[in-house]
This record gives C-alpha cells, structure tokens and sequence, in this order.
C-alpha cells in the first residue's frame, strides 16, 4: 500500500506562479528583468559539471546545490531561463521558485488553521532506562489523553519507549525549550532549512523573535511542537508523556511562520534525514502551492505545468532517497474530507501568492504531496468514538493506518460533547500562546478552555490527521526500539523501513465500515458526507486499522 499515491499536502515554492507567468512572456534569451528564484532539477545521472553549464549558459547562477537528488537553486535576470535551460540534455525540468516579494500573514489559510479549531472555539537519546513497568499513567495530564489510552501506549512502554530511536519531525519547527520537549531534543542534529518570507514592512517585525532567521530550536507557529510532543513528550511528571517518551526529537524545520511549506525546504529536510541516521519522519504538511499536482492539466500555463511535474520528480526522488537510507515516511492523509482515490476538483491552488487559486477539474493522475508520494505511510484521523473524522481524507488505494486524531463535532454533533476533551492535547510554546490570545501576557494564564498551564509548560487541544500522524509515528519509534538492531554506525537503533511498515500495519486493530457504510456529519456541510468501501481487514477509511502500539511490541511477526 505504501508505494501507492496518498494525498495530503506539501508545496513548491509560493510565488512559483506569478514569477512562472513572467517567464512565459516572449522574450530574447538575453533580456533582462526583476532578479528571481528558479529550481532546476538535474536529468537522472547528469553529470554536475554539465548541468552547471547548462544554467550558466541560460543566464543563471547556482547558489546551493541539493546533490542527492539533483535539485539546483539558481537566481536569474534572465526572462526565458526556464524554457532555455530545459533545452539542455543535463536538465529534467526546471521551474520558478518564488518571487521577490511579501508576505501579509496570515497568508494561506493552513490546515494549522484547521486544526487550531477558532472557528470551534467561537462556537462554545543517551537517556537513562526507564524503571521497569514505567507508569506513564501517572503523568500529570494523563487522564486527558484518551489518544493514548485508544492506541494502548501505558501497557507497551513497559516493554518499549523508543530508546535509541531518532524521529524528524519536518514542520513549523519545535520549541526546544518547553519542559516537556527538551529531555528529547537533540541540538546537535536538528535543523532549520526555511526563511521566514518578511511583512509587508520588509522585516519580519510580526515574528515572537521579530527575525526572518530562526534557530533550529524554536517552533513560532505551534504545529511542529504539537506533533514533536505527541510522539515523544517524556516521562517526567510535567505534564503528558508521548506514544515513545525516550525517543529523541529531531526538528527539521521546513514550514514557514506564515504556513507555508515550500518544495526546496522539504527535500532538504529528507535527503538531510536520510544522510543522519533519522528512523522515521513525521510529514503532517502538504508542499505548496498546489493541493494536488498534476503534470498535464489544460486548465494549467505550461509554466505552471512545470511546476507541478518538478514538484512531482523532486519529491519523490528524495521520498525515495530517504527511504533508501533507512527513513520510514509517515504522512498524514489531510484534512480536506477527499476520497483520494476519486478527487474531482480542486479550489484552492495556487494558495501563493494570495488570490491566484483557481477552480480545476482534477482526476486521480494529479497528487497531493508528500502524502501521495513514493514509499509513504499515510494516516487517517479518527475521533474518540472511532469513527472518522469529519475532516479527514480517505481512499482505499490511499490509505494505510488511521489514529487518534481528535473529532469536535464526534458523538454526532452533540452540542454538549463539542468541548476540547474530543481532541488531542500536546505541548505548545508560550509565545505562540501569547501571540495568539491563548496566553495572558501578564498573569501567565490561559485565556480559554483549550489551553492548559501545567507547571512549566503549557499545553493546547488540536485536531487533524496532523495530529493522527505522529501517534503511528510514535508507534513505528517503539517497533524500532523493540524489534531493531544496533546501529554500529550512526548509533541507537535501526529497522528497514520495511520491516517497520509490516508491523505497523499488521498489528493495527482492524475496523469494518460504518453501517450504513456513508457517513453523514449533523452540523457540518453535506461536503463533509463520505462513504466507506473495503472489507473489515482493509477499507478506505480506517486501512489496515487503528495503530496499536501494545500489540506492535508484543506480537510476533
């Protein structure tokens, strides 16, 4: 299942399309214009030296390089440099990366927003070993997390913890400061591979730090520590404990503050991963600009065509590179309500620059990505009833496992079960807090009832396959830490991803269709009505089940 397309979401660059619309324009191959941003990607076994040449001809100058895959980043005046160094033999394709331009925040409207659920609240490693039979029960918030009590995390961390594992978490970013995320954290290997795009003032003067540079140990949006804290918040009575709390957090930051998440960042983050002994990467993001990328659709320029099929080539190539170097790739499925084997239209792309989308007829040959990549795992969400979620994707090509993601509207649409208990609790940073309102700024308390001050840390409800995502990644970390072997070479634990995938979804708890098989949602838009397929051991909403971590370090396989 894993080799087949999924959908989420994940992006090229943002102003991909107006700078790909410039270049369209007929032109001399010497003209100047505005300076601008441009991926190349290399034909398959081109020589280095021959593709520099190639982009050096058409006018343009390579400022990095991402060897693994052969993605170049080029600055150019030049206004057909595209269409020209796409005439070379040593080129794959090559398309605009982002104009130079502003962004006013908030810019895209970001499964963030989704899961930060406003619209909700307006409506009402070298670690010591942990003792044996760790109680990650007794953890302050415990009783709060009927996530981990579904998936059965208590009873497994008495044989596993994750110990010696290295999970990427490629998002906004993680806040390594938080008491509940920094006895994970490893510094040494986390990076930062974004840069903030600056306001409308040029700067970044609405950032909590007031900087477009980040350090790789700040999470200035929320998401990433949500999903960092899910999957390996520690047991150290502060506050909760995550699915392997002796896992080590790796933050491969590749989300912009503003919610963007650009081609060039992502594929770093994953040859990065796959060169640094990463066992297994969270991806709860789609790239940008496109929800779905398709290679030939009519109702596309042939620039923004070209987008697409790099954004498509790139991202697999490093999908596939990771996974070669050991990375098993976790995605979660989206929170768009779209049978993914079946979509039909898309509204909504290019999300960059603001007011460019446009309304497409799609087809299953157009992909969301990472999601429906090469080689991903991909995770719907469910609430605590079990049912799918309102909100998330599905398909039975699609999908893999579902998990805990947290349903507001689950127990049909009660009102007096629309309250933050329904959704997932994790760790948030306190100036994300404060940014948002979440956080007085004076007495330090939370301002609402979906933010919790717990000793040195705070904590906030979130719902989304994104929040789905990182309990079978936690999950996949145990089976590692269990049934892996010691890495002589870049330390801790390894499994292929293989072997890892199998366990995982063998040893999820299998789920049959709704009956009725269609689901309807009281209170939310008919849109949000999906129908179930497949059998009891296999259909499109659940997968092979929901992730089961007892069983995944128990069972023998």
């Amino acid at each position: 299942m894993t080799t087949q397309r999924r959908v989420l979401a994940a992006a090229l660059g943002a102003s991909t399309v107006l700078a790909g619309l410039a270049a369209a324009t007929p032109a001399s191959a010497d003209q100047d214009g505005p300076a601008r941003s441009v991926l190349v990607l290399a034909e398959n076994g081109a020589q280095d030296g021959a593709v520099r040449a190639a982009i050096t001809r058409a006018g343009g100058t390579v400022t990095s390089v991402d060897s693994a895959i052969g993605l170049y980043s080029v600055t150019t005046t030049k206004t057909r440099f595209t269409a020209d160094v796409r005439d070379s033999a040593a080129v794959d394709t090559a398309a605009a990366d982002r104009v130079v331009g502003f962004s006013r925040k908030p810019a895209k409207a970001s499964t963030s927003d989704i899961e930060r659920l406003r619209a909700e609240r307006a409506q009402g490693r070298g670690k010591k070993a942990p003792a044996p039979n760790v109680n990650t029960n007794g953890e302050p918030l415990a009783p709060l997390q009927w996530d981990m009590r579904m998936v059965h995390t208590a009873e497994a961390h008495r044989i596993a913890t994750g110990r010696g594992v290295r999970v990427g978490v490629i998002d906004t970013g993680v806040d390594a400061s938080h008491p509940d995320i920094r006895p994970n954290f490893d510094f040494a290997l986390s990076r930062n591979f974004t840069r903030d795009m600056p306001d409308i003032d040029g700067a970044c003067s609405t950032d909590p730090d007031g900087s477009c540079d980040d350090p790789a140990t700040v999470d200035e949006g929320g998401h990433g520590t949500h999903v960092a804290s899910t999957i390996a918040s520690p047991v150290n009575g502060q506050g909760i404990a995550g699915v392997a709390p002796e896992a080590s957090i790796v933050n491969l930051r590749a989300g912009q503050d503003s919610g963007y998440f650009f081609l060039e960042p992502t594929v770093k983050a994953l040859t990065y991963a796959g060169n640094n002994g990463i066992d297994v990467v969270n991806m709860s993001y789609y790239i940008d600009p496109w929800a779905f990328n398709c290679a030939n659709n009519p109702a596309d320029s042939a620039e923004e065509q070209a987008q697409q099929r790099l954004t498509i080539e790139a991202t697999n190539r490093a999908l596939r590179y990771a996974r070669g170097k050991g990375v098993t790739l976790i995605a979660a499925a989206g929170n768009s309500a779209t049978d993914l084997d079946n979509p039909t239209v898309d509204d909504s792309s290019p999300d960059y620059p603001e007011g460019a989308a446009k309304t497409r007829q799609i087809d299953n040959s157009c992909l969301d990505l990472p999601t429906e990549g090469d080689h991903v795992l991909t995770v719907t969400s469910v609430g605590p009833t079990t049912r799918k979620a309102y909100y998330s994707s599905y398909g039975l090509t699609s999908v893999d496992v579902a998990a805990p993601g947290g349903d507001i509207r689950d127990y049909y649409g009660t009102p007096q079960y629309r309250k933050p208990g329904n959704v997932i609790l994790a760790a948030m940073p306190k100036a994300v807090g404060i940014a948002e309102g979440d956080i007085d700024p004076v007495t330090g308390e939370p301002t609402n009832d979906f933010v919790i001050k717990q000793g040195d840390g705070y904590y906030t409800y979130l719902q989304g396959t994104s929040m789905a995502a990182p309990h079978a990644t936690g999950v996949a970390a145990l089976i590692v830490d269990r049934w892996g072997h010691r890495d002589p070479r870049q330390g801790g634990k390894a499994l292929t991803p293989n072997q890892t995938e199998k366990i995982l979804m063998r040893t999820a708890t299998d789920h049959a269709c709704p009956n009725p098989a269609t689901m309807v949602y009281p209170g939310v838009s008919a849109a949000y009505t999906a129908t179930c397929s497949g059998t009891t051991e296999f259909n499109s909403f659940y997968g092979d089940g929901i992730v089961d971590a007892l069983k995944a370090v128990t069972k023998k396989h």
